[in-house]
């Protein structure tokens, strides 16, 4: 019996145009979502994929082989949106009305096409809770080139000990409470100890604009971070001179209209 299932297993590793090294993968860590709430997840993908198909590919228990696909770029099914951005190299799943049963391993993955060739794929893995072990208060925030924004990220009780970290999505490089500001200090990371530490994130660049994720031990929420370019300082300063110039003009035309009505008050006399 164990020759039989072996042989199997075989036969779709070697005739599955998707990658047999998914099919045991570790999961390394849990995207938290609450349930019926929902979520956008980015896949990056190398820029000479742009004109190929992607997909969005589900199963439950972690096995892709067998995943089921449940949505192509570019079309909505269900509960599920798929968008590709080309030009930026990613395309963003979302994913809405979450429930228990939507929990499992899931794949980003850029189609390639033919018998032997194996598509590219990133998994990761949803967790649908009633009350996440990680979450935010927002899932974006945004903010102007030169500035700061925050972020605060919560956590259950069951991972106060456990290490807290700030990452970019797309290289996963990450900060922690401990991380040397000497070499980053435009990144802060402060943990109360009790339920929630705090991202500071200053002198934001427009580079900085993109997905990172909060985590404590395995679990993470994403967050989406928007940077804009700074307001025209001078253009405002300007407008600003202008508008005193035209109040101090009109409070002038009114101090001579009065001065000229007492000269008239001065030289007419009230009759007795």
């Amino acid at each position: 019996m164990d020759l039989i299932n072996w042989s199997l297993n075989a036969i779709v590793i070697i005739f599955s145009t998707r990658s047999p090294e998914c099919i045991t993968a570790s999961v390394d860590s849990v995207l938290t979502v609450q349930t019926e709430g929902s979520v956008v997840i980015p896949c990056y993908y190398d820029r000479k994929y742009a004109e190929y198909k992607k997909y969005w590919c589900f199963h439950a228990n972690n096995l892709y082989s067998s995943c089921s696909i449940l949505a192509y770029a570019n079309e909505t099914k269900g509960k599920v949106s798929v968008i590709d951005h080309p030009d930026q190299s990613f395309f963003t799943v979302t994913m809405r009305n979450l429930q228990q049963e939507d929990t499992g391993a899931y794949w980003c993955a850029v189609e390639i096409g033919g018998i032997f060739k194996l598509d590219q794929i990133k998994q990761l893995y949803l967790s649908i809770q009633s009350a996440p072990d990680v979450s935010v208060m927002n899932s974006s925030v945004s903010g102007h080139e030169g500035d700061h924004v925050s972020v605060q990220c919560f956590y259950s009780s069951g991972y106060k000990k456990k290490l807290k970290r700030w990452c970019g999505y797309k290289h996963q490089k990450c900060f922690t409470e401990k991380t040397d500001t000497s070499q980053s200090s435009s990144v802060q990371i402060s943990d109360d100890g009790e339920s929630s530490f705090t991202v500071l994130m200053t002198g934001l660049r427009l580079s900085d604009s993109g997905w990172y994720f909060c985590s404590a031990g395995d679990q993470i929420i994403l967050v989406q971070v928007s940077v804009t370019e700074a307001a025209d300082v001078s253009t405002d300063s300007s407008s600003e001179s202008t508008d005193s110039s035209t109040e101090n003009n009109r409070w002038a035309v009114k101090e001579r209209f009065c001065l000229s009505q007492n000269k008239r008050s001065q030289t007419y006399p009230r009759p007795v």
